[in-house]
C-alpha cells in the first residue's frame, strides 16, 4: 500500500484507475451502468453506485487511500493482510463488514476461505477481494439482467446471502464424509481410516474458525442495522443469520462426531492390545511350569532319575504333554480361556 491514510472522510476526486478495478457502475432499476472510478460521486443528484476493486492492486490500493473518502481506521482495517470476520460500524451510518466464502476457484481446497472487505454507507458500497468470489459475479450478474438490486443494502444482504449460499454444499459434503468414516469405524478399520479422520477435523476446524466469527458479525449488524436498510434487507439478513448459525451448529456437531470416532478407534486398538497381552500372558502361563520342570532335569548333577534309561526323554515329553493339557484344561475351568 502506498500513500498515507486520511484522517477525515474527503469527497472522491477526479482520477483514472485502470488497474484494480473488476466493475464500477452507478445503480438503478434493478441494472448497473457501468463507469470509471473518476466518474463516481455521492452527490444528492446521484443515484449510489457499487465499485468492486481487486484489493493486491497498487492502483485500487492508491484510489483508496487517496480519492475514496474513508476514514483511517476503515482503510487500515479493509487493507491489511491478515483479518478475520468483524463489523465496525463508523458515524454517519458507514460500515465495514469484513466476511470469509469459500474458495470455489479451480485448484483450490473449499476450506481455504477467501476474504471479502466490504465499506457500505447509503449512496456507496465498496468491495475488495483478491481472489474471485462467486457470490458477488452472482449479484453482478442479476444486474446485468435487470434483476439486481437497487439499493446499497440490497447489494450487502444479497451477497452475504450468496457467501452463505455456497457454503452449504461444502458442509454437506463433510458431514458425509464423516457418515462414511463412521460406517468404516463400525465395519471394520481400513488402514486410511485415520488419515481420513485427521483431514476431516483440518476441515472443521479452517472452517469453524471463520463461520463462527461471522456468525457474530451478522448478529451484531442484525442487532443494529443502520438506518438504509429496507425492511427486506433485515429480512435478507436475518435469514442469513438463520443459516450460517446452522452451519457453526453443523460445524460443531461435525467436530463432537470425528472426537467419537476418534475416541472409538482408540477404544479399539486398546482393545486389540489388551487381548494380545492376554493371549501372551496365557501362552507364558502354560510355559512357565514346562520351563521349571525342564530346567530341573537339565541341571548337571549326579543322581538324575532316568539319565542311562534309552525312553526316559519319551517320557518326559509324554509328562509335559500330559501337563499342557491339565493347564489348558485348568484355564477354561477358571474362564481364562
Amino acid at each position: 500500500m502506498t500513500g498515507k491514510p486520511s484522517d477525515v472522510n474527503q469527497p472522491a476526486t477526479a482520477g483514472a484507475v485502470s488497474k484494480g478495478v473488476i466493475f464500477a457502475g452507478y445503480l438503478g432499476g434493478g441494472t448497473i451502468k457501468d463507469c470509471g472510478l473518476a466518474d463516481l460521486g455521492t452527490a444528492e443528484d446521484k443515484p449510489p453506485y457499487w465499485a468492486h476493486l481487486d484489493r493486491s492492486e497498487s492502483d485500487a490500493q492508491n484510489w483508496l487511500v487517496r480519492e475514496s473518502g474513508l476514514p483511517s481506521a476503515a482503510l487500515h482495517a479493509i487493507l491489511a493482510e491478515e483479518t478475520r470476520p468483524r463489523l465496525e460500524s463508523f458515524d454517519g451510518g458507514g460500515l465495514l463488514l469484513i466476511l470469509r466464502g469459500v474458495n470455489l476457484n479451480p485448484g483450490a481446497d473449499p476450506e481455504d476461505m477467501i476474504t471479502l472487505r466490504i465499506w457500505a454507507e447509503e449512496k456507496r458500497v465498496i468491495s475488495l477481494r483478491r481472489f474471485r468470489i462467486m457470490a458477488v459475479q452472482d449479484v453482478r450478474d442479476q444486474l446485468e439482467k435487470g434483476q439486481g438490486p437497487s439499493t446499497i443494502g440490497g447489494v450487502v444482504t444479497q451477497v452475504i446471502g450468496g457467501l452463505l449460499q455456497r457454503m452449504e454444499p461444502t458442509i454437506q459434503s463433510l458431514q458425509e464424509a464423516i457418515d462414511d468414516v463412521e460406517v468404516e469405524t463400525l465395519e471394520e478399520e481400513t488402514p486410511d481410516i485415520r488419515q481420513k479422520l485427521y483431514g476431516l477435523r483440518t476441515q472443521i476446524v479452517r472452517l469453524r474458525r471463520y463461520v463462527a466469527p461471522q456468525r457474530d458479525a451478522l448478529k451484531q449488524l442484525l442487532e443494529g442495522p443502520p438506518s438504509w436498510f429496507s425492511k427486506d434487507d433485515r429480512n435478507r439478513l436475518r435469514h442469513a443469520l438463520d443459516q450460517v448459525t446452522r452451519y457453526v451448529e453443523a460445524l460443531e456437531a461435525a467436530r463432537d462426531r470425528t472426537a467419537v470416532v476418534q475416541d472409538e478407534m482408540a477404544n479399539r486398538i486398546g482393545e486389540m492390545a489388551n487381548r494380545r497381552i492376554y493371549l501372551l500372558s496365557i501362552v507364558a502361563g502354560i510355559f512357565l511350569p514346562l520351563g521349571l520342570l525342564t530346567g530341573l532335569l537339565g541341571i548337571n548333577v549326579a543322581g538324575m532319575p532316568g539319565a542311562e534309561t534309552p525312553w526316559a526323554f519319551w517320557a518326559v515329553c509324554g509328562l509335559l504333554g500330559v501337563l499342557v493339557v491339565f493347564e489348558i484344561w485348568l484355564f477354561k475351568r477358571l474362564n481364562w480361556v
